[in-house]
């Protein structure tokens, strides 16, 4: 790195340790003062899918969670979320109660993005975030 050049690191929170060997990607990369996300899923300990709509996105949430939490943020830092829905209009208002209860009334921008299908079979939800790091520079 150059003199005025940001850290950049990788961001692995307990518990998530496996994905990096297993699938071949972080699950959050800090750079220039913010926190990327890879996707995430409602998937439990055991990387099987959870069936019950309401609570794979909950769980989605609470891995984006604790990828913030490892980076020292919180749901407030969140400045941009995309989320990729396979039945989107079918899940979309359960998806916004879901939303709702973890941003606690932060609106970051949200793009939300209809697909035919995800990596696994079950899987109706992706949640890929970017969060800006306490204390960065404007």
């Amino acid at each position: 790195m150059s003199g005025g050049e940001a850290p950049i690191g990788l961001v692995v929170p307990p518990g998530m340790a496996h994905v990096v060997p297993q699938f071949g990607y972080a699950p959050g990369l800090i750079a220039n003062g913010f926190l990327f996300m890879a996707g995430q899923l409602g998937r439990d300990d055991e990387m099987r899918v959870i069936e019950d709509p309401e609570a794979q996105m909950t769980r989605a949430w609470r891995n984006v969670l604790s990828i913030l939490a490892a980076a020292g943020c919180t749901a407030r830092d969140i400045v941009d979320v995309t989320t990729f829905h396979v039945e989107l209009r079918r899940h979309l208002p359960l998806f916004k109660q879901v939303r709702d209860r973890v941003m606690q009334g932060h609106t970051p921008p949200w793009t939300a993005i209809g697909v035919s299908e995800l990596s696994r079979p079950g899987l109706i939800l992706e949640v890929k975030c970017i969060a800006r790091l306490p204390g960065a520079s404007a």
